[in-house]
């Protein structure tokens, strides 16, 4: 989905049971939600190719392939809404709870836009699914096919799009399915698929797309675009609160988004410390001094001691092992060899922790093997000297 501009994805809130509530009771990620491909945030490259698909007109099929977050579904909906008008808008999922029309936020710090509800007209020429749920070959058969033989009147050079979200979760049979759907019924309607990995996508379907791939955002767009939500809701912040959601948002603006609403309901004001108590995560400064004791002096039984405190927390060795790389990742002062070797060690036991070895003992063993990987360089060193004396 895109949270990239506000909350990347699309541009029509999607609250069950919520079709009549207002703008301020929705949810930040759907509020703030792009409405033009102007509104969204990162990835320009991938955005000004679909700018120019909307100036030309003639859209072609696409896959659009990259981490969760980051504006996939939601520039494509825009490029939709930019492609047909608001008025061929709603026949999907996504675009008809409800269907939605942008309205302008009253406030010179947030100048965009959130969608309010409207009828759900009867032209709608956008389908939108979400094929991590509906992934059979029945909904290829039934409501895609369905869809692609409905005549709608659009403007000339137009088609309808159909919009498949995590479409690397269909099953091989309904994308087979799909193939001969796109090529049979390409005059009338255009596809475009969102997915996290576009190696689970067939080759015949990759063939059939134009391929965008988006990266994960950046620290300072997520951060931009925190300011103005805190600004156009009176959010009252500190800058390490901001930077403590871009830590455990990692380049995911709608996890960001989520986190920053979190906190501001949970506790009434962003700073790291409530951050961290909502998003529960393993403190990233205690993390921090267990790998200055590993890189400087080596002391082992320091170092468990500060991980065990926070092993007895509660937290997995998954969340410690995943926070002390991104810790180690982004560490200031560290020696960059020093660094390398961490990270080496620190992903060679989070792949064992993945296959299942989940236990206290992995933990132990990892800031063991960075210890001895100081002492070992620290010997190469003064051995080093010796020489050269």
């Amino acid at each position: 989905m895109a949270t990239a501009a506000a909350a990347s994805s699309g541009t029509l809130p999607n609250v069950q049971g919520e079709k009549d509530a207002p703008p301020g009771l929705l949810p930040w990620v759907e509020k703030y939600r792009p409405v033009t491909l102007n509104d969204v945030v990162g990835n320009t490259e991938a955005i000004d190719r679909l700018k120019v698909v909307a100036q030309d007109g003639n859209m072609p099929h696409m896959l659009l392939a990259g981490p969760p977050g980051t504006g996939k579904t939601s520039s494509i909906v825009c490029l939709s809404r930019e492609l047909l008008g608001e008025e061929h808008l709603g026949a999907s999922s996504l675009l008809s709870l409800p269907y939605s029309r942008p309205c302008k936020v009253f406030t010179a710090a947030f100048p965009f836009s959130f969608v309010l509800p409207l009828p759900i007209p009867t032209g709608a020429a956008v389908l939108e699914l979400n094929a991590s749920d509906e992934r059979g070959i029945d909904v290829i058969r039934s409501r895609i096919k369905m869809f692609a033989q409905k005549k709608v009147v659009l403007p000339p050079g137009r088609h309808k799009v159909v919009i498949l979200d995590e479409a690397d979760s269909m099953t091989s049979a309904a994308q087979q399915a799909l193939r001969r759907t796109m090529e049979i019924y390409s005059h009338t309607t255009r596809f475009a698929l969102a997915c996290n990995t576009s190696s689970k996508i067939i080759e015949p379907i990759q063939s059939r797309c134009a391929i965008l791939r988006f990266s994960r955002l950046a620290d300072e767009e997520i951060l931009d675009r925190l300011r103005q939500i805190c600004e156009a809701e009176h959010v009252g912040f500190s800058d390490d609160g901001l930077e403590a959601v871009i830590f455990t948002a990692e380049g995911d603006m709608r996890n960001a988004i989520n986190n920053l609403q979190s906190t501001y309901s949970g506790f009434g004001y962003v700073n790291q410390a409530n951050v961290f108590k909502v998003c529960d995560q393993p403190h990233p400064l205690l993390m921090k001094e267990v790998l200055d004791l590993c890189a400087g002096s080596g002391d082992l039984k320091a170092a468990q001691e500060k991980l065990l405190r926070v092993w007895n927390l509660g937290y997995s060795a998954s969340d410690i092992v995943g926070t002390l790389f991104k810790v180690c990742r982004n560490h200031g002062t560290m020696n960059e060899g020093t660094k390398l070797n961490f990270i080496r060690e620190i992903g060679m036991v989070h792949m064992r922790i993945a296959e299942g070895l989940n236990s206290r003992t992995q933990i132990l063993g990892l800031l063991a093997k960075l210890c001895a990987l100081q002492h070992k360089q620290q010997q190469q060193h003064e051995n080093g000297k010796g020489q050269s004396n």
